[in-house]
């Protein structure tokens, strides 16, 4: 009986030990993402882990870049614009870290009082599924 017991036991343990690879590399989250402004450019950097045994990511940015005024006031249709940048990034050892950036440029030039701001800023693993709002900078 106690032969039995343990043979039934380590069956199951090995059934259970096929699907937790599985488990692992459905668990893919985003670490740290941050952004930054300078100018007319975004950058985002960050971090991404739980990607198991994955050889790269397809990160995405998107954002709107606005072209603001000494007032405050949002833009035209003319001074705002819709930007996005991918890049595919190598995984290591289920990591990866990912560095993008995007640029408006307005015509007419958006110069100074005037200011670029971006607003609904997204960072997207689109090979996972997972995305991160960022809000606006």
């Amino acid at each position: 009986m106690r032969r039995v017991f343990l043979l039934i036991s380590a069956v199951l343990l090995g059934i259970a030990g096929m699907f937790a690879p599985n488990a692992w590399a459905g668990s893919a989250h985003f670490v740290s993402v941050d952004g930054s402004r300078s100018g007319n450019t975004l950058t985002v950097t960050g971090k991404e882990a739980g990607l198991g045994n994955l050889e790269q990511v397809n990160i995405t940015l998107d954002a709107t870049a606005n072209c603001i005024n000494p007032g405050g006031h949002g833009p035209k249709a003319a001074n705002k614009q819709s930007l996005n940048s991918s890049v595919d990034v190598p995984v290591q050892n289920g990591k990866a870290i990912f560095s993008l950036s995007v640029t408006a440029s307005f015509s007419p030039e958006c110069s100074p009082p005037m200011t670029v701001t971006f607003t609904n800023v997204v960072v997207t693993d689109t090979t996972n599924g997972i995305s991160k709002n960022l809000g606006n900078f």
